[in-house]
């Protein structure tokens, strides 16, 4: 089974990413399960949201505690809360802004996992560009589907398409496009980047 916990804030879309996730899995055959964690229920307060995916029937309703990926909507969270409790140190990490981990004071903490699964992706301004609106969570389901391979690019955007009509899906399914192509040419310059 495959666990992911997404942290942002409440109004940031958290709920809806956990969810598109799992209908992306869904639609490629999979088992999926999406369900979010409140606080108090006001815009701006700290959400999680988490999703399993899985070949085989998930009966687990517990809360996601070991996750195999983050996904952080709002970096304004990395000081305030752990959101990095209980990350597997094989696991993955995408964060939604144009800073580097070390700008982020985190170079010292990633220095113990894997590079090649550590990225951050300017998801917000993507999400803006493409929306009007610097709404993340559609653009790094796009960057997560390229960091990790677990659902396709396809299978987000359907899932996208399936929640939003118009305008608004044709706008998320095209910031999702962009951060996926962006996250392909960051690992690409990190592979050729690494030693041999």
């Amino acid at each position: 089974m495959f666990e992911v916990r997404i942290h942002g804030r409440g109004g940031q879309g958290v709920v809806t990413a956990a969810e598109l996730l799992s209908v992306a899995a869904f639609s490629e055959g999979r088992h999926a399960q999406a369900f979010p964690s409140f606080g108090s229920e006001r815009t701006g307060a700290p959400v999680v949201s988490f999703c399993r995916i899985d070949d085989r029937p998930i009966r687990v309703r517990e809360p996601v505690v070991a996750p195999d990926a983050l996904i952080v909507q709002d970096p304004t969270l990395l000081h305030q809360v752990d959101v990095f409790d209980g990350l597997r140190p094989e696991g993955y990490i995408l964060i939604n802004t144009a800073r580097s981990f070390r700008d982020l004071g985190l170079g010292e903490f990633v220095d113990g996992f894997r590079t090649e699964r550590l990225l951050t992706v300017p998801a917000g301004d993507l999400a803006r560009e493409y929306t009007g609106r610097p709404v993340a969570n559609a653009a790094l389901l796009g960057g997560f589907a390229a960091i990790s391979g677990l659902v396709s690019l396809d299978a987000v955007t359907h899932a996208i398409s399936a929640r939003f009509a118009g305008a608004v899906g044709e706008g998320n399914v095209a910031a999702a496009r962009a951060a996926h192509a962006w996250v392909a040419d960051e690992m690409r310059e990190l592979a050729d980047a690494a030693p041999a």
